[in-house]
């Protein structure tokens, strides 16, 4: 699953970051992937292993630093436009991208805020790809019946009260642009998912934030690809 990050002009605007020259990529693990109506398992709590206990002087006892916890606390919501790759391509041309895909879907980027922004080095990965925190769907819509993908109303509700509500007019690198750099870097082949980022409206820039808990559901929806729609447990 490759992922997009910081690609509308509304999300930008909502964190005060500049928009990007270039597209910012990053990844998620097959694992995140689940279904259109399956569960977003808030991970439970646990630790990191069993420390080495440090070296004491002599004479005193030696003491054990406590485990640091592995759960994320901070999960957000991401409703996100994903693109199917159908055809394997690399080097592709702008202008032959759509070629390379098969259709659209709904996805939700779910997202480990205290994981993405505040450990492993401040890199996204392990913050995004805890399993469930991709839930996809509810199917596949071929490109040749989507009449403007450039041109999609977007939107995500939690229990009912709508968040994210934008248009797919306001991503800064369409889906053709994306596919085209994105195989500069890697081969794309069949069933690659590239998630081409979330609007404004998430939980961590909210005053005051707002994050998801066990027992929410959440509902993401896009203008002609439908509704997916996961409870939290």
């Amino acid at each position: 699953v490759i992922c997009v990050g910081l690609n509308y002009h509304d999300h930008c605007q909502e964190q005060g970051a500049k928009v990007p020259r270039e597209p910012l990529i990053f990844s998620k693990f097959p694992s995140a992937i689940t279904g259109p109506f399956d569960d977003i398992v808030h991970p439970q709590d646990t630790t990191v292993g069993t420390p080495v206990p440090p070296r004491s002087p002599p004479g005193r006892p030696r003491g054990r630093p406590p485990s640091p916890a592995l759960s994320p606390q901070e999960l957000d919501w991401e409703v996100e436009l994903a693109a199917v790759i159908g055809r394997r391509g690399r080097h592709i041309e702008e202008e032959a991208a759509m070629e390379h895909v098969l259709g659209f879907a709904v996805a939700n980027d779910v997202s480990a805020r205290d994981w993405q922004m505040r450990r492993n080095g401040r890199q996204w990965l392990l913050g995004k790809t805890f399993d469930t925190f991709c839930p996809l769907g509810p199917a596949i819509v071929t490109r040749e019946a989507v009449a403007d993908v450039h041109d999609l109303w977007i939107r995500c509700s939690v229990n009912g009260r709508r968040m994210q509500d934008s248009s797919t007019r306001h991503l800064i690198f369409g889906v053709p642009a994306l596919v085209s750099w994105v195989s500069r870097f890697v081969t794309l082949a069949p069933g690659d998912v590239l998630l081409t980022g979330t609007p404004a409206g998430v939980g961590v820039f909210r005053k005051p934030p707002v994050f998801l808990k066990r027992g929410d559901e959440v509902q993401c929806e896009i203008e002609e690809l439908g509704t997916i729609c996961n409870r939290v447990v």
